[in-house]
């Protein structure tokens, strides 16, 4: 009976041991500290999204992680750290935050995370802006560019989420849609005369319930003027 004992007794030790430590791990490593002012809160207050920054990466970059205070919880939002801050966007409902990352040089990308049971968790395994980008690739208007360049892409949400995007005059269903914008350019080396290749503001929308793009008849006009090949003096 004693040995029986011992043994719940150890176990229960190992329970608690585990416990603290999982409860330890859910901070920010070691050289990272919150850099106050990018600190972001959903418009309902319920969540507090704090960036912590390490300038002494073993690379010598900077890496910011991202992390959740929610009901009590302190929870990262993505394992994978950032080489600059972000901006935060909420759908008015709360379920979804958009993360608008700097990637270089005047370029971006979209992150999308849904609101689960165990919190926020990443929407796709891929950047939400790839998706986009990858989308577009299937569309007619990819035609007309060639495919050898290296672009500098941007992909970026659109004003008017919060109004349900009212201001195009539509009336869809409220925090269903995500309307993105995508831009880029690169030059052809070895074209005579010399070309650059850009994608100037190419708009989609993104169905948060479904997980697939369209492209909606008001930015047929648009889109067919976003894709362009430009010479030198253009």
């Amino acid at each position: 009976m004693k040995r029986r004992i011992s043994c719940i007794g150890l176990l229960v030790a190992c329970g608690i041991g585990a416990s603290a430590a999982t409860v330890a791990a859910a901070a920010p490593p070691a050289g990272y500290k919150i850099d106050e002012p990018y600190t972001v809160k959903s418009p309902d207050g319920a969540t507090t999204i704090e960036q912590y920054l390490n300038k002494e990466d073993a690379d010598g970059d900077w890496k910011w992680q991202f992390w959740v205070r929610r009901q009590g919880e302190f929870t990262l939002l993505d394992p994978e750290p950032a080489l600059y801050p972000a901006d935060f966007i909420f759908t008015g409902d709360q379920n979804w935050i958009i993360r608008i990352q700097k990637i270089g040089s005047g370029t971006l990308t979209l992150h999308l995370y849904h609101l689960t049971p165990r919190g926020y968790v990443r929407a796709s395994k891929k950047p939400l802006g790839d998706l986009a980008w990858d989308y577009l690739k299937t569309r007619p208007d990819w035609k007309k560019l060639l495919k050898a360049p290296e672009y500098h892409d941007s992909a970026y949400p659109l004003k008017g989420l919060q109004e349900n995007y009212q201001g195009y005059g539509v009336d869809w269903p409220a925090n269903r849609y995500l309307l993105i914008g995508l831009s880029a350019d690169a030059d052809v080396k070895g074209r005579k005369p010399m070309q650059t290749l850009v994608v100037n503001g190419w708009h989609c929308r993104y169905d948060l319930q479904t997980g697939k793009f369209d492209v909606p008849a008001i930015f047929s006009d648009n889109n067919a003027k976003a894709v362009v090949a430009r010479s030198p003096g253009d």
